[in-house]
């Protein structure tokens, strides 16, 4: 046999690999084609075995790294030498002799789910049973996960018959310790050939929707004999999940509370710088230091809770597609889950709703008063500007004036040094033995010097204004 094996591994290694022939038909792939078209499978769906317990803790990351998670999940037995690179994915599942422990991470959480066998004495028909006297996993264990707790839920997942609703409720109330309880009947398909009396789902979901002195919430789903793994598996992850982003959802609530003093403040002092603005009964200085203020503080909001808010309605939105998914049907005399929580949910997410669209509206009414500021500032700007230029032109005006003063006294001032140049030359003659009057030919030519200036200087004055 050995020989064989040994001739068929030579084969296949000298066998034509076809997937370097299959990628040559293509174009080179895209850097992210695999990661995304892997997406779908990044967090497969559980596969969990009735009767089964689900120990679930979600606790949020900020600061916490993977290497924190890794080094964490290596305290579980045989995993010390657990490689980082396992925990790239976001998703991994342990199985370990008897349970699972499945991580999962998030943006804002990581989650930690422990499927293990139901403790005997647990299931139907107990009254509120010690869930954790059979736990798989070291409570120090649990205790240190990096992180902080925001959701904890204990999970029991029991076959029941779900044809007797009375027997079965009672049964279920009896296990939450006589509590009233949220309940729906899952996997509802309307048939018209059924009476309202029969059962039209799968399973039972319960839950009441309190912490329990063991930090835990309490969930119990009830499934008749014969439920596939695959949705038992489907079931827990949908109502785990449903829990967990109904939490994450509810964290913007505080963040919109606390903003509402604030933007009550900032709304008033807009107010006031608005109606400043239109009285006139306030320097544009003043004003504009007022205002940037103001918008300073409305922005640092923004960039602080932008974030907090669009998460909010991202988990909103996934809280209504798992209620969606459940598919319920009302179970007589109980509340369902999705009507129970959007109940409560809803009117926390308007109040968020509202906050972030009163924080975005303050932002733009800012702007505008800003740009009805500036519109003002400009205006003045342009009436300084005017004056300054009728100021520039009076200026000119006297200037040009001027100037033509100077050049009348310039025209004399030039004909009277030509006319005692022509008097110098007379005398000149005179002494060289001319027959000349100097002071009567200089006297005679000051009329014709003077003309000769002021024409000169005209004709320059022509040349330039023709150039310009």
């Amino acid at each position: 046999m050995a020989p064989m094996q040994d001739t068929a591994m030579l084969d296949a290694q000298s066998a034509p690999n076809p997937l370097p022939l299959l990628t040559s038909l293509l174009p080179p792939d895209d850097p992210l084609r695999v990661t995304l078209h892997n997406e779908v499978h990044a967090r497969p769906s559980a596969r969990v075995r009735l009767p089964a317990l689900i120990i679930y803790v979600a606790v949020l990351n900020a600061g916490v790294t993977r290497e924190q998670e890794c080094e964490h999940l290596r305290q579980l037995p045989g995993q010390q030498a657990l490689p980082l690179e396992k925990l790239h994915g976001n998703f991994l599942r342990l199985r370990f002799a008897g349970y699972t422990v499945k991580w999962e991470r998030h943006t804002e959480f990581t989650r930690y789910s422990i499927v293990q066998a139901l403790p005997a004495g647990a299931g139907l028909g107990a009254e509120e049973p010690d869930l954790l006297n059979t736990l798989v996993v070291a409570p120090d264990w649990l205790r240190s996960i990096p992180g902080r707790t925001v959701a904890a839920i204990q999970m029991a997942m029991v076959h029941g018959d779900l044809s007797d609703q009375r027997a079965l409720m009672a049964q279920a109330q009896a296990w939450f310790g006589g509590r009233t309880v949220v309940a729906s009947q899952l996997g509802h398909v309307p048939n018209p050939l059924m009476t309202p009396g029969q059962a039209q789902g799968h399973s039972w979901a319960l839950t009441e929707f309190h912490i329990g002195a063991d930090g835990f919430e309490r969930m119990l789903v009830v499934a008749p004999p014969g439920t596939s793994e695959t949705r038992t598996g489907r079931i827990s992850q949908r109502m785990l999940e449903l829990e967990t982003y109904r939490l994450m959802a509810l964290r913007g609530l505080p963040v919109a509370k606390q903003l509402g003093p604030m933007l009550a403040e900032a709304e008033g002092a807009l107010a006031a710088i608005t109606a400043r603005l239109e009285n006139k009964s306030a320097s544009d200085q003043d004003l504009l230091d007022t205002l940037v203020s103001l918008a300073a503080r409305v922005e640092r909001a923004t960039a602080e809770h932008i974030y907090r808010f669009s998460a909010t309605r991202a988990y909103d939105t996934l809280v209504s597609q798992r209620i969606t998914e459940l598919r319920e049907k009302a179970i007589s005399g109980t509340q369902t889950i999705g009507e129970f929580m959007q109940r409560r949910l809803s009117p926390a997410m308007a109040t968020v709703a509202a906050t972030a669209q009163r924080l975005a509206s303050l932002s733009e009414r800012v702007s505008r008063t800003s740009a009805l500021l500036r519109t003002r500032v400009d205006i003045a700007t342009e009436v300084q500007n005017q004056q300054l230029l009728e100021k520039l032109t009076r200026g000119q005006e006297l200037q040009l004036r001027l100037q033509s003063t100077v050049e009348g006294l310039s025209i004399a001032a030039i004909s009277y040094y030509v006319i005692s140049l022509l008097l110098y030359g007379g005398k000149a003659l005179k002494a060289a033995g001319v027959p000349l009057n100097p002071e009567m030919a200089a006297g005679a030519l000051v009329p014709l010097v003077l003309w000769s200036v002021w024409y000169t200087t005209r004709r320059i004055h022509a040349r330039l204004h023709a150039d310009h």
